[in-house]
């Protein structure tokens, strides 16, 4: 079976987080997208890379969904939501990835 590289696993949760809240209009559903996909690629981190790679990979992650809501209101929601998700894409491609 292919490996499916953690950099899509983490851009795909904030990405569709953002997407099923937005569309459902259920933002609990959107979290549990976002939290299910964080699990995974911090998984796929921590055998990729190790212990601490995931665990700044991690806090990467929670900053940049976090940062983009006061972001969103400078550049609009999809921007800020596809911005964050390519930088934690490029960085979790740079540390787990890109070697694999």
């Amino acid at each position: 079976m292919a490996k499916i590289p953690s950099a899509a696993v983490a851009a795909g949760g904030l990405v569709g987080g953002y997407g099923v809240a937005r569309w459902t209009k259920k933002r609990q559903l959107g979290g549990a997208v976002l939290a299910v996909a964080g699990a995974a690629a911090a998984q796929q981190w921590r055998q990729r890379a190790g212990g601490k790679a995931a665990g700044a990979l991690t806090a990467a992650y929670v900053a940049a969904f976090a940062g983009s809501h006061p972001l969103a209101k400078k550049v609009g929601a999809w921007p800020a939501v596809l911005g964050v998700a390519g930088a934690v894409a490029l960085a979790s491609w740079a540390v787990a990835d890109r070697n694999g």
